[in-house]
C-alpha cells in the first residue's frame, strides 16, 4: 500500500488516534477528582468556617462602651461622672478605597489624612478587618452633621454615640481623682497580664492613667457589651432587626461600680478657694490635705493643676507640651508624691522625744539666745530676738531654733529618729495611690550606708529644726499632727468609703483603720533598730502629749504665737507653722528679706493645724512653696478650710462677733493704729516677725 493509501484510510487514522484519547480521558479525570475534592474540602471541611465568614460579610459588629462607675462625695455628691458623646469610625472590611475615605474624614474633622491610614492599618493587623477603629472622639455637631453627608459614599465611616468621661469640678482635685485617656500599645500587653481573666484590653480602649482613676480600674471599669447590625453589600446598615438567626449573641455593657470616696465637696472647694486667694501672698504653689480625726481624707488640692477633661476628651500635643513643661509640676500629686524639708514644723516631734527620754521636763527652762556656737559654726535663730530662759510650750510658740539645737545635741539623730518614724515620717501612709513617696528620716546607719560617712554632731542641730537630710510629705505631716492631736493615735489614711452598684448596693465597704496607738503601754509593731541599738518598742505618755498640745495651741492664741493672727471666733485652733529653707545662705544674708529674694530661693512655708485644740475633729496641712513664710502663706489657708468644715457640721460651735460701738476721734487726734502683723510693719522689737521664723540651719 502506498503512502497516499495509508493517510487516507479513515480505519486506520481512527486506531492511530484512539491511544491517544486515553491518556486525554485521565487527564480529565484526574481534573475532575481534583475539583470534587476540592468542593468537597470546602464543603464539608471548611464549610462551617466559611459560612460564619460569609455570614460576616452581611454584619458589624459594634463595641458598646461601658460606662465607667462614678465618683461621690461623702454625702453623695456627684465629683466625677460620664456624659454622652460622639465619636467617627472606620471599619477595615468596608475601606475599599481607603485614601479616599481618610482624605475626606481628614478634611472634615480637620486631622492628617497619613494617620488616619496608618491607624487603619494597624488597627487592621493587630484585631482583623471587623473591628472599628476610632478616628476621633468628642465630636461637635457640626463635625456630626459633616460626617453624616459623608457616610453615603464611604460606606466603612461611621458616627456611634459613646460615654465621654467629666469632671464637673475641673481643676479642682484633678490628682486626685486622676483622668483617662486611651490605651497605648505599650500598655495593651501590660493590662492584659495585669487583669487577665477579667479584662481583655485592645486598641481604643479608654483606662484609667492617673490617681483614683488609675487605682481603681477593676471596679470601676464596666464589662463592654457587644452587638451586631446586618449590612447591605456597600456596607450600610440594612431596615432589618439583629441577625441573631445567623448565631451571632449580642449583649449588654454593665457598667462599672461607683466608689463613695470620704471627700467633701464642700470642703473640697473651700479648700481650692483658700490656696487660690488673692491676698499679699496671692494663689499658693503647693498642696493642701485635711483629714478627719479617724483618718479620712476630706480634701486634697494641689496648685497649680490641670482639667483633666482635656485628656477625657482628646490632649492636643501643644497643651500637653505646656504641662509637661511647667516649672510648677502641675501633673504631679504634691501631697504624696514631692518631698521637702518640714522645717519648723518637725519641732513638735523633738519636743516629744525630749520628754520622752527625760531630757526635759514640761517645766524646764532653757537659755535660748539669738544664736548658738556649737563647734567653730555659729548656728542661728530664726530671729535677733534672745527670749531668754523658756520651757518646750514657750519654745514652740515662738518657734525658737535655739531651744531646739540643744535638744538635738541632747537626743541625737538615732532618738530622734525613733519618735519621727514612730509618727509615720520617712515611712509611706499605707494610702491607695500610686507613686507615693516615703521621704526620709535619717540615722546614722543610713548616713554610713548611703554616703560611706559617719555623722557629724553638728548634723544633730539642723535635722533638729526639720532641715538637714529630713524630707516629708504634706500627707505625712498632716497624720502625725493628727496622731499628736489624737494623743498617741496615728491612723492610716482613708480615700474611699465604699464600693457600690449601679442600685446602690454596697459591694465593698472600708473602716477607718489604726496604724498604731503610741500611748499604749502594751508591745508595739513598730520597731526602731540601728547597730548601735537593740529593738525598741515606743510608746509617748498622755501627758507629754498634752504638754505638746500646749505648745501647739499657743501658736495660735498665745501673745507671741507666730500664728495668732489667724483666729476663728470660738473655736481655737492649734499647730504649727514652718519655713523650709531652699538653700542655706552665710552669715550676712541669713536675715535678709524673704520675699526681696529671687522666687526660686524663697523659703517654702508650712502650717498644720487642728481644731479644736482640746479634741481635735479635723487636721490640715498646707504647703506653700517659695511663699518665704509658713504664718503668712500657710496660716491662713488651714484658718479658712477649718472654719468651712466647722460652719458646715458644727456651726454652733463659732460665735458671731459683738458689733463695736462706734468711737468719736478728735480731728486733731492720730487715727488709731490696726493691728498689724510684725512682719507688714517692719516692727524689728520682740513681737515675733512672720519673716523671721524662716529656720536656718547655719
Amino acid at each position: 500500500m502506498s503512502g497516499g493509501d495509508y493517510l487516507n484510510n479513515p480505519e486506520q487514522e481512527a486506531k492511530e488516534y484512539n491511544q491517544r484519547y486515553k491518556y486525554l480521558y485521565i487527564i480529565v479525570g484526574l481534573a475532575s477528582l481534583l475539583i470534587l475534592g476540592r468542593l468537597w474540602h470546602l464543603q464539608i471541611i471548611q464549610g462551617q468556617e466559611l459560612r460564619q465568614y460569609s455570614e460576616r460579610n452581611r454584619v458589624k459588629e459594634v463595641k458598646i462602651p461601658a460606662p465607667r462607675g462614678l465618683m461621690l462625695d461623702r454625702n453623695g455628691e456627684v465629683l466625677v461622672d460620664n456624659l454622652t458623646g460622639f465619636e467617627a469610625t472606620i471599619s477595615p472590611q468596608y475601606a475599599k478605597k481607603l485614601e479616599e475615605t481618610a482624605k475626606a474624614v481628614a478634611k472634615a474633622l480637620d486631622l492628617e489624612t497619613e494617620k488616619i491610614i496608618k491607624d487603619v492599618k494597624r488597627s487592621k493587623r493587630q484585631n482583623g478587618p471587623f473591628r472599628a477603629v476610632k478616628i476621633k472622639d468628642n465630636l461637635s455637631m457640626d463635625e456630626v452633621f459633616r460626617l453624616k453627608i459623608l457616610m453615603w459614599d464611604h460606606p466603612s465611616l461611621r458616627v456611634r454615640e459613646t460615654i465621654v468621661r467629666h469632671y464637673p469640678l475641673e481643676v479642682i482635685g484633678a490628682q486626685l481623682f486622676g483622668y483617662v485617656s486611651e490605651i497605648s500599645k505599650s500598655q495593651i500587653e501590660k493590662f492584659n497580664n495585669r487583669f487577665s481573666g477579667k479584662f481583655q484590653f485592645e486598641q481604643g480602649d479608654i483606662i484609667g492613667k492617673q490617681g483614683l482613676e488609675q487605682e481603681w480600674e477593676s471596679e470601676i471599669r464596666g464589662f463592654d457589651g457587644l452587638d451586631f447590625v446586618e449590612v447591605d453589600a456597600r456596607g450600610r446598615q440594612a431596615l432589618t432587626d439583629t441577625p441573631t438567626f445567623l448565631g451571632f449573641e449580642s449583649f449588654p455593657e454593665t457598667p462599672g461600680k461607683n466608689l463613695v470616696l470620704t471627700i467633701d465637696k464642700d470642703l473640697q472647694l473651700a479648700a481650692s478657694e483658700a490656696m487660690n486667694q488673692q491676698d499679699k501672698i496671692g494663689p499658693r504653689i503647693g498642696g493642701l490635705v485635711a483629714v478627719k480625726d479617724n483618718g479620712e481624707i476630706l480634701a486634697w488640692v494641689n496648685s497649680p493643676s490641670f482639667d483633666p477633661n482635656i485628656f477625657a476628651t482628646g490632649s492636643s500635643s501643644k497643651k500637653w507640651r505646656e504641662l509637661i513643661n511647667d516649672p510648677f509640676k502641675p501633673l504631679r500629686n504634691k501631697i504624696i508624691q514631692d518631698h521637702y524639708p518640714p522645717g519648723s514644723i518637725f519641732k513638735p516631734i523633738v519636743g516629744l522625744a525630749a520628754l520622752e527620754e527625760n531630757v526635759i521636763t514640761p517645766t524646764t527652762a532653757i537659755q535660748s539666745p539669738s544664736q548658738l556656737k556649737f563647734g567653730r559654726r555659729i548656728y542661728h535663730n530664726h530671729s535677733r530676738v534672745n527670749y531668754g530662759a523658756i520651757n518646750v510650750k514657750q519654745a514652740l510658740e515662738v518657734s525658737s531654733n535655739v531651744f531646739f539645737y540643744k535638744m538635738g545635741i541632747s537626743l541625737g539623730i538615732n532618738n530622734i529618729a525613733k519618735y519621727a518614724r514612730a509618727l509615720g515620717i520617712g515611712e509611706k501612709t499605707e494610702v491607695k495611690m500610686r507613686d507615693e513617696r516615703s521621704g526620709l528620716m535619717p540615722t546614722e546607719e543610713w548616713k554610713q550606708k548611703t554616703f560611706g560617712e559617719r555623722w557629724q554632731p553638728g548634723e544633730n542641730l539642723s535635722n533638729a529644726i526639720g532641715q538637714g537630710f529630713i524630707l516629708t510629705t504634706p500627707l505625712q505631716m498632716a497624720l502625725a499632727f493628727n496622731a499628736i492631736g489624737q494623743e498617741g493615735k496615728l491612723y492610716k489614711p482613708l480615700i474611699v468609703r465604699r464600693v457600690i452598684n449601679n442600685r446602690n448596693e454596697v459591694i465593698k465597704e472600708f473602716e477607718p483603720e489604726l496604724k498604731r496607738d503610741l500611748s499604749r503601754n502594751e508591745e508595739l509593731a513598730l520597731e526602731f533598730q540601728s547597730e548601735n541599738s537593740d529593738s525598741k518598742t515606743v510608746t509617748i505618755s498622755k501627758n507629754n502629749f498634752k504638754t505638746i498640745k500646749e505648745g501647739l495651741r499657743r501658736v495660735a492664741n498665745g501673745d507671741r504665737g507666730t500664728a495668732r493672727w489667724w483666729k476663728i471666733p470660738g473655736v481655737e485652733i492649734a499647730g504649727k507653722t514652718g519655713t523650709a529653707q531652699v538653700r542655706s545662705f552665710s552669715a550676712d544674708q541669713i536675715y535678709n528679706k524673704c520675699t526681696e529674694r529671687d522666687v526660686d530661693q524663697r523659703h517654702h512655708g508650712w502650717f498644720v493645724g487642728y481644731a479644736p485644740a482640746e479634741k481635735p475633729v479635723i487636721t490640715v496641712a498646707v504647703l506653700a512653696e517659695h511663699a518665704c513664710a509658713g504664718s503668712s502663706g500657710g496660716a491662713p489657708v488651714v484658718r479658712d478650710v477649718i472654719r468651712a468644715y466647722i460652719e458646715k457640721y458644727h456651726p454652733e460651735w463659732i460665735k458671731q462677733p459683738k458689733p463695736r460701738k462706734k468711737k468719736i476721734v478728735k480731728a486733731a487726734s492720730p487715727a488709731p493704729a490696726t493691728e498689724t502683723p510684725a512682719e507688714e510693719s517692719g516692727d524689728s522689737s520682740d513681737e515675733l516677725k512672720t519673716q523671721n521664723e524662716e529656720s536656718s540651719e547655719i
